[in-house]
Parts: structure tokens; sequence; C-alpha cells
């Protein structure tokens, strides 16, 4: 099963007509959206063609791939205009890997659950990047829309063997096998 791991899209129309680009070159049978998906949040600047009913009605028309977490900027609302259910956490098992994937603000490289897992995937940080630390896997997708810390707009792709981070024209910033 190959996953299209996305974050912090902010309402970007931009960047959610990116996704689709994106969703035709990968050809994905899941989604995983890691949350604040149309709010800018009140730390950060308006998005690209900032339009999140669009953004919405465009990640609607995924919503039998999509599996989705709810992230600190996303509110009631969201879910009110979103046709995919937003969870808190989500548990998948990806070949012999326990993943956890959740929003970040919560759960990430230094503040871990009270869990088991192999893979701790995130985004929050708009900081794309894959570490190993202490026998586990950190994997944070970055923001599609709104990367930080000089990071490129970016996302995961996550299989059976491996994952990879790229940025938003489909280059190789990191990966990993396992």
């Amino acid at each position: 099963m190959k996953y299209l791991v996305l974050s912090d899209i902010h309402g970007s129309l931009h960047y959610a007509k990116k996704i689709e680009e994106i969703i035709n070159k990968e050809s994905p049978e899941k989604i995983v959206l890691l949350g604040d998906l149309y709010y800018h949040g009140p730390r950060n600047p308006l998005t690209e063609e900032y339009a999140p009913k669009e953004v919405a009605d465009i990640l609607n028309s995924y919503k039998d791939k999509i599996l989705a977490v709810r992230g600190n900027c996303d509110a009631e609302v969201d879910q009110m205009i979103s046709e995919f259910k937003l969870e808190e956490n989500l548990r998948l098992k990806i070949g012999e890997k326990k993943f956890l994937f959740t929003h970040g603000h919560k759960f990430n490289i230094d503040f871990w659950p009270n869990e088991d897992f192999d893979v701790l995937v995130y985004g929050h940080f708009h900081t794309g990047f894959i570490k190993e630390f202490e026998g586990k896997l950190f994997v944070n997708a970055g923001s599609i829309s709104l990367p930080k810390n000089g990071t490129e707009n970016s996302y995961l792709i996550i299989d059976e063997t491996k994952i990879s981070l790229k940025n938003v024209n489909g280059n190789l910033i990191d990966e990993i096998g396992f």
C-alpha cells in the first residue's frame, strides 16, 4: 500500500491544486492528512490563494482515500465541511512497523506518546525531516504550503519498505528504508 502524507495546508488553494498534481503523479492508495487543513492560524500569514472552502471541496473529492487527524488549528466547523472524519491520532501497521500519525502539537520527537510505536509521523512544525532517535523513527512531513526554517514545501510517500520526503515538485529530499 502506498500512502501520501500531507500536513499543514492552512487553506491554500494554490497548494491544494498542487496536491491534486501530486496525487496524479504518485498514485497513492491512501492519503493521510496530518491536520491544519483550512485555517491559517494566528501565528501564520495567509497562505497563497487563501480559500478554505475551495480547499475542502478538493479534499472532499478524495474522501474515499483520506485518513485524517485533527491539528491545533482545526475546529468543529472544519469537521462540518469535511466529508471525512478528523481523528485525534491514527495507528497503522505498514510492513512490519507500527506507525502512529498525529498532528505534532502534543506528540513529537520531544514528547512521546505513552504507547508502543516504531514510527511517529507528524507535521505542526512546518519543517520536514526523517530522524532516527533511541531506536525509533520520527518523521515530519513539513508543510505543503508554509514551510519554515529554510525547508521546502514538502510531503511524504510511505510504503512497506521506505519513507520518502519529497518537495512539492516530487524531488527527493530524504529517504529511509526499513
